[in-house]
Formats: C-alpha cells, structure tokens, sequence
C-alpha cells in the first residue's frame, strides 16, 4: 500500500531534543493504521483510540452497544492525550492513529503537542470513496479492534463531515 513512499522525509525528522509526533489524519479505510504500524516498526510508539477501546470494552456494537461509542471513545481519547504528554516529556517518537476528521481538533493537537515540547507532521491519507468502499468491504470482514463495522451510511457521514487539511503544514499521500 505504501510501497513507493519514501519514510525517511518523517525519519529525518527524528530527534533526541524534541520528540516528533505523527499524528494520521484521513476517513476509515484509508489506510492510518498500516502507516502507523510501519512507522511503529521504526521506533514510534503508536496510539490508537480504537486499540484502546477494543482492550478496555471490546468490539464496537457486539460488546457493547453502539450509543456508548461515543462515550467510550472520549474516555480513551481522554487516556490516551494524557499518554502522549508523558511520551513527550519522556523524548519517545510518537504516531497518533485517529483519524483527526475536524480541523479544531488537529489545532487542539498541535497546540498539545507544542505546549508539551514536541513537535508534529500531520499525514493526509487521501483516498477516493470508491476505494475507500472497497477497502471497507474487505475490512468489515475482519474482527480486530481496528476493523469495527462500517455500513455504507456511516460512510457517507465521515465522507459529508470530514474536513480535507488545506494550509495546515499537511502532507498529502494519495493512497
């Protein structure tokens, strides 16, 4: 999937004095968690709301219903912010796989990020959304905590709400 990518324009960014953070940013299905687990193969230690969730309450729908998604998924977020102050304070490198939807919620990143001595790479997946369908039909296929169901109305509100990065230090990888 990301074969002609050359890592090492965010390797180079790499650092002992101020921790790099990486954070992902793209719709379901386009790809975050297989650049995050490469970079985490690298050294970064990779944060995932989804991972969190999965370990804490289970899969999305099945062991739980699925009006508590939102509450589960502020409560890991919540863990999960704290977390990457204290990686950042302790210099590790970092990639956050959420999927970073709003621009006030990227700017609330960054502004984390900065105020705690790190410095970020935002990383744009963009994919088109009959690839992203594709992609989705096999993924639903799948039980990991990385592969909760996604219908096809789901996917029209992600696609209806996601906001592109445009003028944000963005790199875009069309995927």
């Amino acid at each position: 999937m990301f074969d002609t990518f050359n890592f090492d324009t965010i390797y180079r960014e790499r650092n002992d004095v101020t921790p790099l953070v990486v954070m992902m940013c793209g719709i379901a299905g386009s790809g975050k968690t297989t650049f995050s687990k490469i970079l985490e193969q690298e050294g970064f230690i990779r944060l995932s709301v989804d991972e969190e969730i999965w370990a804490t309450h289970g899969r999305w729908g099945i062991d739980f219903p699925m009006e508590k998604f939102d509450e589960y998924r502020k409560s890991a977020e919540n863990r999960l912010r704290n977390r990457l102050v204290k990686l950042i304070h302790d210099k590790q490198q970092v990639v956050i796989d959420f999927s970073f939807w709003d621009r006030v919620r990227r700017n609330q990143y960054k502004k984390l990020i900065e105020d705690s001595g790190g410095k970020w790479k935002l990383i744009y997946l963009k994919v088109h959304p009959k690839d992203l369908r594709e992609r989705l039909k096999l993924r639903n296929q799948r039980f990991d905590a990385n592969s909760f169901p996604i219908s096809e109305e789901r996917l029209a509100s992600y696609l209806n709400g996601f906001e592109v990065p445009s003028g944000e230090g963005e790199m875009v990888i069309e995927n």
